[in-house]
């Protein structure tokens, strides 16, 4: 009997990565192809939609041909992407501008006008989450506003990776953990929001139909068979956002399951089966890939770009030795911190160099270091920034314990989660076991496995994330660590009122 396939396609903001697996998980062949972002005006971020449909044909093409493997075999694909981009098509389906992507800061007057047309707690019960520039809402609004014309050629509003599903197979169609971020989706309900696009003036008929992550929404067109290699028999389920990928991609697919990203920013990231919502919007609830399930997730926007910070302005020897060595700067600072006690002889960190959006929801906060004196050294200050990152993060899994999401175990995952002494760190201050993967494919692994599943290889995610997903090491807390990092972050919980009006006097 022949192996049987599955594809995994994410989109990213730098690149589409398409990675082939064999059933059991094992990636067989893997192609990346890079992309540019543009930034017409300051604060504004937008990308060429036709530029990731090429990477896709691409990389799509380069797998197929690298592996060997007959695409017959190839059962099932799905799709990851960077969320809450707009993509804006017209009655023929071709792009009417640029997509507006996530991280773009131009909607903020269009953010306050929705929460005053639907009303701020409305909103939060309705979309679970209060009005942000990066949603999707705000930039269709902003094209309402301010360029009319293009709105009103305007037929239909996909994200990213929607966009890439209806070049391969002519469907117009969005999942629930996606969709979540549009600030559209009845979240509660997993559908539509009549209420939010009557009042935004939205068409319901421009959104796609809305499926579960693991539901077959289509197959391989003739045309997109054609450019890409792939059968026209190959299945394409729902597949999810970049996060929810993610956490089907480590196996965070069931109560007690959670994990913990360091990359740029850092994500705290826990499944729950039962609805919950923050009354304040300091973290996000979204529908998750796993079908009639959630997902809660607290952000620190400066996590590891507070350690890449710190590398880049005060570790030139660092990186200078770490050359000539042929190993990763990042190795000798986690050596150098390692040599400073629990609490960095007294110094703290404060991870704010972007502002805070979990638990303070505070653009006008700083970064700062509490404590410094002459004995400090360098090595002090290496560990006060994994330590006060690890704190930050610690703040977000309390604001999910008010919630009643309480996981038993976290995952590591990011460039950060690669260090051993920061997952020490955080196994202590959080309590719980913390470990790692030993695939490193997150999100284009997850879409796989949910492919696997609407294929019918697999019954449910969870079957599928036992058979596909193999965890690697396990850190458990230390004990006589943990009252050392309580009384530490005790003190740091309280640093963030006392400073709260000088950050606002700051600002002015």
């Amino acid at each position: 009997m022949s192996k049987k396939y599955l594809l995994g396609i994410d989109l990213g903001t730098s690149g589409t990565k398409t990675v082939l697996f064999e059933q059991d998980g094992t990636a067989v062949a893997s192609a990346t192809v890079e992309y540019p972002m543009s930034q017409p005006n300051n604060g504004w971020a937008e990308q060429a939609p036709e530029d990731w449909w090429n990477a896709a044909v691409v990389t799509l093409g380069k797998v197929i041909r690298e592996s060997g493997v007959a695409t017959e075999d190839i059962k099932g694909l799905g799709i990851s992407g960077q969320m809450h981009g707009l993509v804006m098509l017209d009655e023929n389906g071709e792009v009417l501008r640029p997509s507006i992507i996530w991280c773009d800061q131009r909607t903020g007057v269009e953010c306050a006008e929705i929460t005053e047309l639907i009303g701020a707690e409305r909103l939060i019960e309705i979309t679970a989450n209060p009005a942000l520039t990066g949603f999707t809402a705000g930039k269709i609004r902003w094209v309402q506003k301010h360029e009319p014309e293009t709105y009103a050629k305007c037929r239909h509003i996909l994200l990213p990776k929607d966009y890439l599903r209806y070049k391969l197979t002519g469907d117009f169609a969005t999942e629930v953990s996606d969709a979540s971020g549009m600030q559209l989706l009845d979240v509660p309900n997993r559908c539509w929001s009549d209420e939010v696009l009557t009042k935004l003036g939205i068409d319901k008929n421009y959104l796609g139909k809305v499926y579960e992550s693991t539901e077959v929404t289509g197959h391989i067109s003739r045309d997109a068979a054609s450019l890409t290699g792939l059968s026209e028999n190959t299945l394409v389920v729902g597949g999810a956002g970049d996060n929810a990928a993610a956490a089907v991609g480590t196996g965070v697919v069931a109560d007690g399951r959670a994990f913990t990203t360091i990359g740029t920013s850092g994500v705290v990231f826990a499944h729950t089966d039962k609805l919950a919502i923050d009354p304040k919007g300091r973290v996000h609830t979204f529908c998750c890939a796993v079908p009639g399930a959630w997902h809660v997730m607290g952000v620190t926007q400066a996590a590891g770009l507070s350690l890449k910070w710190f590398r880049d302005n005060f570790c030139r020897a660092e990186i200078d030795t770490s050359a000539s060595m042929g190993v990763d700067p990042y190795d000798l600072m986690n050596k150098e911190a390692a040599l400073s006690p629990i609490g960095a002889n007294r110094l703290f960190y404060l991870p704010y160099l972007m502002g805070e959006r979990t638990p303070h929801l505070d653009p006008d906060c700083r970064g700062v270091f509490f404590g410094l004196s002459a004995m400090h050294q360098k090595r002090d200050l290496i560990r006060a920034v994994m330590e006060g990152v690890s704190y930050s993060l610690k703040d977000c899994l309390n604001v999910l314990g008010e919630m009643g999401v309480r996981p038993a175990q976290m995952l590591a995952t990011g460039g950060g989660g690669r260090s051993e002494l920061w997952r020490q760190m955080l196994a202590d201050v959080f309590g719980c076991p913390v470990c790692t993967t030993q695939s490193k494919e997150g999100p284009a692994l997850g879409v796989a496995i949910l492919a696997g599943v609407g294929t019918g290889l697999y019954t449910s995610v969870r079957e599928a994330c036992d058979s596909m997903i193999h965890v690697g090491l396990t850190q458990e807390p230390i004990a006589e660590n943990q009252p050392a990092y309580a009384a530490c972050y005790d003190q740091y919980q309280q640093l963030y009122p006392a400073l709260k009006e000088a950050y606002k006097r700051l600002a002015k």
